[in-house]
């Protein structure tokens, strides 16, 4: 697990002091929303919207048919390595992470926002249960905390990371997904993407990927080696130099 035990442990005793209390407020500067425990695992409810980790729902994409044309893992796949390794930056709800360790890496997932570090790592334990996802999430380790720090830590060197910033607000209210925009009350977009990318690069991973949308410009203006496009969404290809 690349030594990551100790924070996989760290979430599931956050999730579990803030059952404890009922509802919880999620982090500092946030209000209207807190988090709940029902029979279906943790929550975040506000605003009247309800929002809760679920890879029960993935699965229909990560079938192998049509897993192998996801556009993230044709942008992750990396010839010759029999037990890649990943390390997804921006971990969020961990979907991109489930398709990664689906199409066979093992992946550290970093998430810094606490309340959402709490839903991943409840999604994690109740997928864990569930033997159609149980050896795929085997494969995926959580790591609460900033990334920019988190990837210079590490005791290995992943063969791809991935960059997943929060896209900038967007002028129609409708673009938004319903279910993200209890996210949007906890982590803004990306402010420190130079930071990001450098220390994405600093590693010397095989490729960094970054998710971007269609027609949104580069991270940090930096220009990739290619692109991996949709018609929403594109994945820019970062390949460094050799250390």
């Amino acid at each position: 697990m690349h030594g990551n035990t100790v924070y996989v442990a760290r979430a599931a005793k956050l999730c579990s002091s803030e059952v404890n209390m009922g509802t919880a407020k999620p982090s500092e500067g946030v209000s209207g929303v807190a988090l709940r425990r029902d029979e279906r695992g943790l929550a975040l409810a506000g605003d009247g919207m309800e929002l809760r980790g679920d890879f029960s729902r993935m699965l229909p994409r990560l079938k192998p048919g049509r897993l192998q044309k996801e556009l993230l893992v044709r942008a992750a796949r990396t010839k010759g390595v029999a037990a890649p390794a990943a390390a997804d930056c921006t971990a969020g709800l961990g979907e991109d992470s489930l398709l990664l360790a689906a199409a066979g890496f093992e992946v550290t997932l970093f998430e810094r926002d606490e309340t959402i570090a709490a839903l991943l790592a409840d999604a994690l334990e109740r997928a864990a249960a569930d033997p159609q996802l149980a050896s795929i999430v085997s494969r995926m380790h959580l790591v609460p905390g900033d990334s920019i720090e988190g990837l210079s830590a590490i005791d290995f060197t992943p063969d791809v990371v991935y960059l997943d910033p929060m896209f900038p607000a967007r002028t129609k209210s409708a673009a938004v997904k319903k279910k993200f925009q209890l996210l949007h009350h906890l982590e803004q977009p990306c402010e420190e993407e130079e930071a990001l990318v450098n220390a994405a690069l600093a590693i010397h991973p095989s490729k960094v990927i970054i998710k971007r949308p269609a027609k949104g410009p580069q991270l940090a203006g930096i220009k990739p080696a290619y692109s991996i496009c949709g018609k929403a969404v594109r994945y820019d290809v970062l390949v460094p130099s050799p250390a």
